[in-house]
């Protein structure tokens, strides 16, 4: 991909600066019981070379910066700490690597305790249909089928059958897919499942309590006019087929989506403060309490009390965030809580066994150089006990967008994404509380 050819990504694939009215997208899919993401919930290098080219691309035309040449957004050095982990103190350690690179690749906990890494975009900024194995008892990745269709910012959601819905996401022409397909892991291979109503990439996936899932909003089209959507729609493993459902009350991407205790799902940000919940009993959407701030690319997380932890993403004029709050349930009000040390996006969010939210790597907008957008190490933990985010120790490696799971252990894998020159990475490691 040439100069022109990022420019106009740039300008024309997401929403002017400042604007919501075409919201950013989720480049890190967040996962839905213990299934991979936003997210999103997010790729490439800079003009010029060719490998991870989209993973810059994407991430400065996720920062909202759409009406900039590249220059604009780099600065000639970045500060050396946050991108440098600290040994000493790290509660991170290296384990096997992938067989191959990825960023905005899916990771998925299986029933067995394996995670399925599948599909996103290569080292050469193409969109792949690979799919390996993590097994924590060798820490090793191993071969398993590969994906019907190459996909990269879909969804992976475990069903409670054990077999995973791999759904929409872009294909290798940035064009949004209505395809999806299961993954079995008694065989190890992927098999096509009904198509969704409307072709989506950054969509949101919930496995809801009687086992079907709502797939909501995302980007649809062809880059460069991708636009957000509201439509939503059900997929029923049963007759492993999707239905319409009621719209959402705004056209989003970059949201996130949360199931909450009493079966009712979250859907927030990605079109300013606004926030709603889907009711699966009346198969619509209502609008609930707005957040304290705009933000898209956030993460969202389901706490041990009921609550809903939303933290960092970008705000509606570029800037990245290390705020959060806290969505209750029980009043469908959103508060303030304890801000990150450090303002992320493209960062991961993972529930410990004991409570605590993970919050590790990402980047800011001040990190972007010539050589890449640079990511960061460090990592911190947020105790709901005490509203507070506090350092724990920095990756071995520097990522943004990568990919996480909750391992059966309370372990958690941090596998691929972005590194300081913008390649996709093959690293992975493992976080011990």
């Amino acid at each position: 991909m040439d100069p022109e050819r990022i420019d106009e990504l740039l300008r024309t694939r997401l929403p002017q600066e400042g604007s919501f009215d075409r919201p950013l997208p989720d480049f890190s899919r967040r996962p839905q019981r213990l299934t991979s993401s936003v997210r999103t919930q997010r790729n490439y290098p800079v003009a010029g070379t060719a490998r991870a080219l989209e993973f810059v691309v994407a991430v400065v035309v996720a920062l909202g910066l759409s009406g900039l040449g590249l220059a604009a957004v780099f600065s000639p050095t970045a500060p050396a700490a946050a991108r440098t982990a600290s040994p000493a103190s790290s509660a991170f350690s290296p384990t096997g690597s992938m067989r191959d690179a990825c960023v905005f690749c899916t990771a998925t906990t299986l029933p067995d305790g394996r995670v399925l890494i599948a599909g996103g975009k290569d080292n050469s900024g193409v969109t792949t249909a690979s799919a390996e194995l993590y097994d924590p008892k060798t820490g090793t990745f191993g071969p398993t089928g590969s994906m019907t269709t190459a996909r990269s910012s879909d969804t992976a959601t475990l069903l409670t059958g054990g077999r995973v819905l791999i759904a929409g996401g872009f294909d290798s022409e940035d064009t949004g897919l209505a395809s999806a397909e299961l993954y079995d892991p008694e065989t190890g291979t992927f098999s096509p499942t009904g198509s969704m109503a409307t072709a989506r990439a950054q969509q949101t996936a919930t496995l809801l309590s009687d086992g079907r899932i709502l797939i909501a909003g995302g980007m649809s089209g062809t880059t460069p006019t991708v636009e957000a959507i509201a439509s939503a729609e059900l997929y029923n493993p049963k007759t492993g087929t999707f239905s319409p459902t009621g719209s959402m009350t705004a056209a989003r991407a970059g949201d996130t989506a949360t199931e909450l205790a009493d079966g009712r799902v979250l859907i927030a940000g990605g079109a300013g403060t606004s926030a709603e919940l889907y009711d699966p009993k009346t198969g619509t959407f209502s609008a609930t309490g707005s957040m304290i701030t705009a933000r898209s690319n956030q993460t969202a997380t389901l706490l041990s009390d009921g609550g809903v932890l939303i933290a960092g993403g970008i705000d509606s004029t570029g800037t990245i965030l290390a705020s959060a709050e806290l969505y209750d349930p029980g009043t469908g009000t959103f508060s303030s809580t304890g801000s990150m040390a450090t303002a992320r996006y493209g960062d991961t969010a993972t529930v410990l066994s004991d409570g605590r939210v993970l919050i590790a790597g990402g980047m800011g907008i001040a990190l972007c150089t010539a050589s890449g957008c640079n990511p960061f190490a460090s990592a911190e933990l947020y105790d709901p006990n005490t509203g507070a985010f506090s350092p724990t120790g920095s990756m071995t490696t520097a990522r943004v967008f990568p990919t996480a799971a909750a391992l059966s252990d309370g372990r958690v894998l941090i596998a691929g994404g972005g590194d300081d020159s913008g390649n996709a990475l093959t690293s992975a490691e493992l976080y011990q509380p």
